[in-house]
């Protein structure tokens, strides 16, 4: 006997796309918290080749006033890429380009410290064929301190 199945991968959305014009200023998208170890450290050191012992001696990190060696500030901000969070699993479909980024490093991150990042839509900028979406993101660590923010823009279909 024939079993017919009506199949759409389409129905297997993690969540159901958005157009920009569905998007709202002060939507928040957050990523999974994070602990940062010591291998997280040493596996950004080997792609970034970063090798400054500021990020993995502990007595050279104490001589220069540091409490232990400082997590790659490069490192801090990936945490802050949309594929973290839910945001480019919305706009997919009417995605063009991520096309800048910029941070503020506000306070020191070390192994050990736990991470919360997120974006935040703060300004939507329709170009008419295009819209740009203007995010804040933000990392706060296990104290609730800001040790990052800056900003991301895209472009999508309009």
């Amino acid at each position: 006997m024939e079993n017919k199945v009506n199949f759409y991968k389409e129905d297997f959305a993690i969540v159901a796309p958005r157009t920009f014009k569905e998007l709202q200023i002060g939507e928040i998208f957050r990523a999974p918290s994070r602990t940062l170890t010591d291998a997280h450290a040493s596996a950004f050191q080997a792609v970034s080749a970063d090798n400054h012992p500021i990020h993995y001696d502990v007595e050279y990190a104490q001589r220069y006033g540091h409490t232990a060696p400082v997590v790659h500030g490069l490192q801090v901000l990936a945490f802050t890429a949309p594929g973290a969070t839910l945001f480019p699993h919305y706009i997919g479909h009417v995605f063009i380009a991520f096309t800048s980024l910029s941070c503020d490093f506000l306070k020191e991150v070390h192994s050990g410290d736990t991470l919360y990042p997120s974006i935040e839509i703060i300004e939507l900028i329709d170009n008419g064929n295009t819209g740009t979406v203007v995010t804040r993101a933000t990392v706060y660590n296990q104290n609730n301190e800001l040790v990052l923010q800056g900003e991301h823009r895209y472009l999508l279909k309009n």
